[in-house]
């Protein structure tokens, strides 16, 4: 470093006695732009009387304890925030982010050309509470780490929650959660055991009647996890614009931090209120985003997860939106992740060694009854777009938190994607949803339960069980099969010739999420007929429990299709598909004309299209059947493919079949400013008759 500085100081000294008189023009000039926010370089004139004031001047520039722009003490504990550059040069944080604000990228001491420059967020610092302790957004005790670091490491300097937010009177409160169950017969013979008699249990949750920017709704703390690598140069203007119609779709209620990742990540907006100047002020930082560099998915998670674990108030809701189009270049293989993914679905007991990749708030375990379970509390939604992105860690890392994965193939569709996903985050009726399942009889139990990624439990020897459903949207709906045992009738003399059964029932309990008050909806109870002799109505199937099964079987043939694609075997792979369409398309339920049966089909078809070859099948065929599962496992729509919604009378097949009408409406809305198609799609018809159609 001191030969650096002698060699500098030989440069300059010519220099300073050719052009003395121009620098004390220079000298004159600077001190004016100074007081308008520039700040340059001091002029050599000051240093050039002699050879030691310069090496004077320079020495007391490069300390540690002094800023090189403002000569003023960097001690800890005056005031001030530090920024340490990424050449290791310490300033004041107020005179660097002026002086960049202008375009320099230069440092002033070494002149080395910084790749990372610190963000100053604009607007009014009145809007945030304790603004004497804050400057630029930074508590005055932060001390600058020992490595090169962008902001404090105190992240979560969010603004605080409205003070006149308080819980909906008891006449606008939201109506409860309706409770379904039906058996797939409604009879079974007296002298019949049957060791899986599968029961639909399901919830609804109550609808939004208004716009959700309005409705007296659960506020949201939401933060944008953002991709800006290298990659990233032609598609940033349409990221930019998806991002602004999120911050503009929000309401004053709701909080949005922005964290950007490259080769390392960085938050370049706090938590703050989506109202007047934090709205205006969050669509500057997002229209400031340049890119470059490489991709770190890891570190912009972890970044965005601090924003929430460190918060000082919060919101009822909080989530995280990742968006990547490409892979992690700075962590290990995550070819290894997906197929850990795998294990850890198959075999409870895995370890999964990538878990190092994602902060506990997104993972978390813990065992229990012998079974791994998960306590979500930060879910992540994330979106991949492009051929290029890592399919296999956006559904790894979205399936371990209980978030959505959506395939985003043409990047023209973003905006509706990140759309669909607002439109169900900002519809929260209800948090905390858990089903309990009771046997109601004697030798009725409970065997297993087909829940996807949602956590149950059945205990007591299968007298009860749990499904922790968690959130819910608005008119969204969630139905699992409960597959029971039901011993032989035995009726003792003088009992009726049919006498019924109770199999079960069934109460659900959820945290209202604008109220906070614990709601106990109706208890809904199963019961069958158990007569010596079937009637033609007792051998009705009903269709609603039949659809069910059609879509876990068509999930699970889908899955098996994937792992064999993943092996190459992708004739073994159609066959699967094939044989599963031919299947589907017999059942009761298809045969009377079912929408989701017809959405399935077409499920079916794109997928063996999709897998028709090894390239096609690398290029879009994993991302889409991804997508596809993760839709499936936690029953909530997701964008996949190149297509986001269907208009009226394109038929019912193209229609994601786990799309609430919040979501539809934000689609539309985003295709409206898009200048896209404007109408309403129609939604899949989710009622159903015990008997099939007469036609």
């Amino acid at each position: 470093m001191a030969s650096a500085w002698r060699k500098l100081k030989k440069s300059l000294i010519p220099k300073i006695s050719t052009h003395r008189d121009d620098d004390r023009r220079r000298s004159s000039s600077s001190s004016s732009s100074s007081a308008n926010g520039i700040v340059s370089s001091p002029s050599p004139s000051s240093v050039s009387r002699s050879s030691s004031r310069l090496s004077y001047s320079f020495s007391f520039r490069s300390s540690k304890k002094t800023c090189a722009i403002c000569l003023g003490s960097l001690k800890k504990g005056e005031g001030q925030a530090i920024f340490t550059a990424e050449c290791s040069h310490h300033f004041h944080f107020n005179c660097i982010a002026t002086n960049v604000q202008h375009g320099n990228r230069i440092c002033p001491i070494c002149r080395s050309e910084w790749k990372d420059i610190p963000f100053q967020a604009p607007g009014s610092a009145n809007d945030f509470r304790n603004n004497n302790s804050t400057i630029l957004g930074f508590r005055h005790n932060w001390h600058p780490p020992s490595l090169p670091v962008l902001e404090t490491d105190q992240i979560s300097l969010e603004e605080p929650l409205s003070a006149t937010h308080v819980a909906p009177a008891p006449s606008t409160r939201s109506q409860p959660i309706t409770i379904k169950a039906l058996p797939e017969f409604p009879a079974v013979l007296a002298s019949d055991a049957v060791s899986k008699f599968p029961v639909l249990v399901g919830v609804s949750a109550p609808p939004f009647h208004v716009d959700v920017r309005h409705f007296n709704r659960a506020p949201i703390d939401l933060v944008a996890v953002l991709d800006v690598s290298g990659s990233m140069a032609g598609k940033l203007s349409l990221l930019k614009r998806a991002v602004c119609f999120i911050i503009q779709n929000l309401g004053p209620l709701d909080r949005v931090s922005i964290v950007t990742f490259s080769s390392s990540a960085r938050r370049i907006f706090p938590l703050r209120r989506m109202r007047g100047s934090g709205q205006d002020d969050a669509i500057s930082a997002v229209n400031a985003l340049s890119s470059g560099g490489g991709t770190n998915i890891a570190e912009g998670l972890k970044k965005g997860v601090r924003v929430l674990e460190e918060r000082l108030e919060q919101n009822p809701i909080a989530s995280i939106m990742l968006l990547s189009d490409g892979h992690d270049t700075l962590n290990d293989d995550t070819r290894s992740l997906y197929r850990n993914v795998q294990n850890f679905t198959s075999n409870p007991n895995h370890s999964l060694q990538y878990l190092y990749l994602l902060p506990a708030s997104i993972c978390s375990k813990n065992t229990a009854s012998g079974n791994e379970a998960r306590r979500l509390s930060i879910p992540v939604h994330t979106f991949g777009f492009g051929s290029e992105h890592d399919s296999n860690a956006m559904h790894a890392i979205s399936d371990l938190s209980g978030g959505t994965y959506s395939f985003i193939e043409t990047v023209d569709n973003l905006q509706d994607a990140f759309a669909r996903c607002i439109g169900g985050l900002l519809s929260v009726v209800a948090q905390d949803v858990r089903l309990t399942i009771q046997s109601l009889s004697r030798g009725v139990q409970i065997g297993s339960i087909h829940s996807g990624r949602y956590k149950n439990e059945i205990f007591n020897l299968g007298q009860k069980a749990t499904i922790d459903v968690g959130s819910l949207y608005a008119d969204e709906e969630k139905e699992f099969l409960v597959y029971v045992s039901i011993p032989a009738s035995s009726r003792g003399e003088g009992e009726a010739k049919l006498d019924h059964m109770s199999l079960l029932e069934v109460l659900c309990s959820n945290k209202d999420s604008t109220s906070s008050e614990i709601v106990e909806s109706r208890r809904e109870r199963v019961v069958i007929r158990r007569p010596k002799v079937l009637s033609p109505t007792d051998k009705m199937v009903c269709l609603e429990v039949d659809r069910q099964k059609n879509r876990l079987a068509v999930a699970d043939a889908i899955a098996t299709a994937q792992r064999m694609a993943e092996l190459g075997i992708l004739d073994h792979a159609q066959a699967v598909l094939s044989e599963q369409k031919t299947t589907l398309l017999s059942s009761v339920s298809a045969q009377a004309g079912d929408d989701l049966c017809k959405w399935l089909e077409k499920e079916l078809t794109e997928t063996a299209q999709r897998m028709a070859t090894l390239q096609l099948y690398e290029q879009s065929g994993r991302a889409y059947v991804l997508s596809g599962l993760s839709s499936h496992s936690w029953q909530r729509a997701t964008t996949r493919g190149h297509s986001t919604t269907i208009l009226p009378g394109e038929g019912a097949s193209g229609i994601n079949s786990y799309d609430t009408p919040s979501m539809i409406s934000m689609v539309s809305k985003s295709q409206c400013l898009n200048g896209g198609p404007s109408q309403q799609p129609q939604m899949v018809t989710k009622s159903c008759n015990l008997t099939p159609r007469h036609k």
